[in-house]
């Protein structure tokens, strides 16, 4: 289907993006990406089997991680099919409404997931600041009412992106950047007046990924003061071992998202050599390299995955 020119022409669908001057060479390209998916997608179902069949495992910590690694498995089903479709069989066709849903259900899994990083900040926090009342504050009922409040705001924040994307007609070119639908990108492509649609995006950008990171950095800041306190190098160093899994899980998400969103939002003009691979690392990057990273990070994961994979 070629692109739509015309300015009178409501488009019935929209046509994905893989990497443009590559489309001989998407066959090789869907190696990796396979593999990435493959990685993600078997990487955190091991992790919710260990956390899940282990009941030395049912801590706040562990209970936080599998958090993170549902939506990382979500996040990755919810993209593999339209990058897949395009990078093997050339299948660029998306419907208005399956677009939507792909969108809501991305912006909805990226929002979730900021909110489990804060909470994991949080669990570090009160790990190291306050050790004494750890059990008695991170409780099982109460985690479980953390974790829907993060379900919550999420769909009351994202729902209404789709819905305000449904009141326009699409009159422009119809060819997204990427391979598959971000809110940023679909707004783009309206012929009306998208100013409400814009202002909304930059409010629940603001209220979800920029307000979560400055509460994280703040934690931090809280942590790094009390580690510093203790007095023994080798307990300070112990405290600051049991961060590191989460500020790289921290880095891998919040770098590449704030760099996408300011891009969208400010870059007009801006290169596609750096808003594709970004595009592709916000989505693909995390749900790999969580697993990974805490797999090889945590002594009694990895010790608990190594005798499962024995036996």
């Amino acid at each position: 289907m070629s692109s739509v020119n015309g300015t009178k022409f409501n488009s019935a669908v929209f046509l994905l993006t893989g990497i443009p001057g590559q489309e001989d060479v998407h066959l090789w390209i869907s190696i990796p990406f396979s593999l990435m998916y493959i990685i993600s997608i078997v990487g955190n179902s091991v992790i919710l089997f260990i956390i899940k069949t282990d009941p030395s495992l049912h801590e706040p910590m562990y209970i936080f991680l599998s958090m993170l690694a549902i939506t990382d498995l979500a996040l990755s089903i919810s993209t593999m099919p339209t990058t897949l479709g395009i990078l093997l069989l050339n299948s660029r066709e998306i419907s208005l409404d399956a677009c939507f849903a792909q969108l809501f259900f991305i912006h909805l899994l990226k929002c979730i997931e900021s909110s489990v990083l804060l909470l994991m900040a949080f669990d570090r926090f009160i790990a190291i600041c306050n050790p004494l009342r750890y059990a008695s504050i991170l409780t099982l009922p109460r985690i479980g009412k953390m974790g829907l409040v993060c379900v919550l705001r999420g769909v009351a924040l994202i729902l209404p992106l789709p819905l305000l994307l449904q009141r326009f007609r699409y009159c422009r070119s119809n060819v997204l950047s990427h391979c598959y639908c971000l809110n940023q990108d679909v707004m783009k492509m309206a012929c009306s007046d998208i100013r409400v649609n814009s202002i909304y995006g930059l409010s629940v950008s603001v209220f979800t990924v920029w307000m979560d990171s400055l509460l994280i950095f703040l934690s931090y800041v809280m942590i790094l003061k009390t580690v510093l306190s203790i007095t023994s190098h080798v307990e300070c160093l112990r405290a600051l071992n049991t961060c590191v899994s989460h500020l790289c899980a921290v880095l891998l998400f919040y770098t590449p998202m704030i760099g996408l969103s300011v891009i969208h939002r400010f870059g007009t003009g801006s290169s596609p050599l750096l808003q594709i691979p970004l595009g592709y690392i916000h989505v693909l990057v995390p749900p790999v390299m969580n697993p990974i990273v805490y797999s090889v990070k945590s002594k009694h994961l990895r010790v608990r995955i190594i005798r499962v994979f024995v036996k």
